[in-house]
This record gives structure tokens, sequence and C-alpha cells, in this order.
């Protein structure tokens, strides 16, 4: 069986030596060991050192052949934002990253987020244009992203901060807990 042991980030891998594709949604491309399917039918290992995001267009890389399985952010419910302004975008994404949503910042400047109901709703009413629709989800790496490179390595959010106020920060009225 195949056996992909490294990730490189989109741009950087020599595109003549992809062999497959696998198209996988947000959350299956943040993986360390799994059994995965390429587009074509064919199963690989996928066998990398840690738990690693992987993002569109993104490879992973054959063991011993040099070989390439590009990676294909599936298509999944989303919403895009846009804003009126400069500065309702600023406060949307504001109150979209105070509720550790992933995110993913548009070409223009709109915003893309997974599609939910409450979510939606609390941009609304601060303003924003909605389109829901199904397109690949490629969100941003966050301000915990190691910068080194392919890994794609990202700070999952399981902590214990002391705020100093109330937890709540239900200032869109859609509530917030830090105990995911």
């Amino acid at each position: 069986m195949r056996r992909a042991t490294s990730v490189h980030a989109k741009g950087t891998w020599p595109q003549d030596r992809e062999v497959a594709t696998v198209t996988l949604d947000f959350e299956d491309r943040h993986r360390r060991r799994i059994r995965l399917v390429d587009d074509g039918g064919a199963d690989f290992l996928l066998d990398l050192p840690e738990a690693t995001r992987f993002g569109d267009g993104d490879a992973l890389a054959v063991a011993d052949s040099g070989d390439m399985i590009r990676v294909i952010a599936a298509a999944e419910a989303v919403a895009d934002i846009t804003a009126p302004d400069i500065d309702a975008a600023v406060k949307l994404a504001w109150h979209i990253g105070n509720r550790h949503t992933p995110m993913q910042v548009l070409p223009g400047g709109g915003l893309r987020i997974r599609d939910d109901h409450v979510l939606v709703a609390m941009v609304e009413r601060l303003g924003a244009e909605v389109h829901r629709h199904h397109a690949g989800f490629s969100p941003e790496a966050g301000a915990y992203h190691d910068g080194g490179g392919a890994g794609h390595h990202h700070h999952d959010h399981d902590h214990d901060h002391a705020h100093g106020h109330a937890d709540s920060h239900d200032a869109g009225g859609t509530g917030h807990r830090h105990d995911r």
C-alpha cells in the first residue's frame, strides 16, 4: 500500500509528480494517520509524524517514490459574507473570531465560514450580506500557525485562560463557551 509521509504546501511541490488527487472536507484535512482512498479509488495510508492540517492544493508525498497526491478541498455548505465597508468587515471578522470559528478570507475582502444558522443570523444582524452555497473551505491558519511552511500546524484551541469578564461574549446573541 502507498504510504504518504509528508505534506508539501501548495506551490512548493513539483506538479509533474502528481499521480492522484484526494478530495476531503475541512474536518478530514486535519489528520495524522488514517487509511484514505484517492479520487481514482486506490487506497493509501496517511502516516504523518504529527497531526497536520493540509489545505486545498497541498500535496501528500508518497514515501520512497517521490509521487505526490494533490489535496482538493471538497465542496461543503459555506456562507460567504460581504460587508458594506471596511469598518463593517473588521467588526464582522472580530465577532466571528471571537467565537473561535474557522474563517477563510476571500479575494476582495469577503469572509467565508461553514454554514451555521446562528452565526449567519449574527452577521446579518451586524449588516452583512450572506450568500449560502457549496464550495471548498480553506480557513486561515491563525495566529498559532508555526510559520514553518508545509506543516500547516494549528492550535486546536483547547485552552484554559481567564478573560477577566463574563465568558458569555454574548454581544451578538449567540453565546460563547471556552469548554470546546
